[in-house]
């Protein structure tokens, strides 16, 4: 194609990989403001982790699709399943209707991502890819990092929450020309007819996937907040994720209804040691990306009574820093390609930053908050896009888009399982430090469960300076128990390196259509 149709081509699928980024995280600074519009706070953590959840469910299922069907129609579907999501989001009259909009969007926005990482990989060298990935990454991770601020404006302003969601409709209208004129299209298999193509899907693998993922969220969301632990309703979603993980990964193993070369999985890339350390650095690497825009934010917002706004600014530092980094891994890859080194400093990076926010009180300095970003952006701007390079190039050509698929699991399925472990967390400890410093105040549960929605609750605006500061101590020491989350990642990633082999890649020849 001509280098005007191929900047176009870039045009578009840098502006899909920003909407799905922004998406992603746009929930975290209006939380507060639907709530106020819609009720129903059991349900309030589905607006984070709905749209995650429809992702990483239907991940493996699209990039099977792409590595199938016509590669543009494919995308432009996803974009369209999005825009729906998008429009029930900014229109939905009740919490329900906004949850389903959320997963729908999510769906779409996995395809659009994964579309875009698609078209990389068939129309670039490896040479080229690791920057034009990293370029993607860097498009993601604006839009990832820009979600709260962006959010948290809409919501301060006379155009509301609501706003955060339509925005996507006027710049897919904008940009809709490029991906309908100007997107190549790229049949993987032009000599299979539509009907032999839609027989060759694992469709009880996507099932089984679906559910198992849909299960894990559901039970890491409700457990212990909304369900106590030993209450039936946990105990039976424990037992059902369970079985559910057993009966997919046995029809994996086994290809029941599906063959070895068509089902969902790559099985056998579990049989690569390098394969499954690339799936652990990039999950650590997204779980690092993902507690820190998300808990930093409502760390200033108690602590500061910052509005929404306001605490996004705060992530500044950290989105400068990833950016940077995301971009600096892509250009020097190709030529510093040992890889297990950039995922040991990587991992070093992490477990430091989350060890120093781990000790943070209500007093810590803002400046020190910064230093503390900066150093976890280094560590995670490094490693959360070089999966998708380093895994290319040790696959076979046939296996790129499984092998793009399977690190989107990890990237994407660390914000589902991240958010959801951390937002349990959250809820949980949260409460029992509330209910520990504020016993003498005879709070109802339900008032500390509120409280815990935001800081403009009744609990913060209506009591005393006394209790304020007991309430603001109690939920600071739950959002800095929340980084041994990251710690675990950072070591994930360090442990990941020291295991992995000792040997540079050559990312010079071309692949897949490069």
């Amino acid at each position: 194609m001509s280098k005007w149709v191929w900047f176009s081509v870039c045009i578009g699928w840098c502006l899909g990989s920003l909407l799905y980024g922004l998406d992603t995280t746009i929930a975290a600074d209006v939380q507060g403001s639907i709530l106020e519009s819609l009720g129903e706070i059991e349900k309030l953590s589905w607006v984070g982790s709905g749209f995650p959840m429809g992702s990483v469910a239907t991940i493996l299922l699209l990039g099977y699709c792409y590595g199938l069907f016509q590669i543009k129609w494919v995308y432009l579907g996803s974009i369209v399943l999005f825009e729906i999501g998008s429009a029930i989001c900014g229109a939905a009259p009740t919490m329900d209707a906004l949850i389903v909009g959320r997963v729908l969007a999510g769906i779409g926005g996995a395809g659009m991502y994964l579309g875009c990482l698609t078209y990389i990989a068939m129309f670039t060298s490896l040479k080229e890819r690791s920057l034009y990935n990293a370029l993607a990454g860097f498009c993601w991770g604006v839009g990832c990092i820009l979600g709260p601020v962006i959010g948290g404006a809409f919501a301060d302003s006379n155009a509301t929450w609501r706003w955060a969601f339509y925005i996507n409709l006027v710049l897919a209208a904008v940009s809709a020309p490029i991906y309908i004129f100007c997107f190549p299209r790229c049949d993987p298999h032009p000599n299979l007819i539509a009907k032999e193509k839609w027989k060759k899907v694992d469709w009880l693998g996507a099932f089984l996937m679906m559910t198992l993922i849909c299960l894990l969220t559901i039970v890491l969301s409700f457990a212990g907040s909304t369900w106590r632990w030993q209450s039936g309703g946990s105990i039976a979603l424990w037992v059902l994720f369970g079985l559910s993980l057993i009966a997919f990964s046995l029809q994996q193993t086994f290809a029941i209804f599906t063959t070895e070369e068509h089902r969902l999985f790559p099985v056998q890339f579990l049989k690569s040691r390098t394969l499954i350390l690339f799936y652990f650095g990039t999950e650590a690497a997204g779980t690092g990306l993902f507690i820190t825009i998300y808990y930093v934010p409502l760390y200033f917002q108690f602590t500061k009574d910052d509005s929404a706004i306001e605490a996004a600014v705060r992530l500044l530092p950290f989105i400068t820093v990833v950016i940077f980094f995301i971009m600096f891994s892509g250009a020097l890859l190709p030529m510093f390609a040992w890889y297990n080194a950039w995922y040991l400093i990587s991992g070093a990076f992490i477990l430091i930053g989350s060890s120093l926010m781990l000790r943070v009180t209500q007093t810590t300095h803002a400046a020190a908050i910064y230093g503390f970003e900066i150093i976890i952006a280094i560590g995670t701007g490094l490693s959360v896009q070089i999966g998708y390079s380093l895994a290319s190039a040790k696959v076979k050509p046939h296996e790129v888009a499984q092998a793009i698929g399977f690190i989107n699991v990890a990237q994407i399925g660390s914000v589902s399982i991240a958010l959801s472990i951390s937002g349990s967390i959250f809820q949980n400890m949260g409460f029992k430090h509330l209910q520990d410093s504020l016993a003498p105040y005879n709070f109802t549960e339900s008032q500390l469960r509120l409280a815990l929605s935001g800081a403009q609750s009744t609990l913060f605006s209506n009591s005393s300076a006394q209790v304020k500061e007991l309430a603001i101590g109690a939920v600071t020491r739950t959002i800095s128990s929340i980084y041994g989350l990251l710690i675990a990642a950072g070591v994930l990633m360090v442990m990941s390196a020291i295991f992995m082999k000792r040997e540079k890649l050559q990312l010079t020849h071309s692949v897949a259509g490069g």
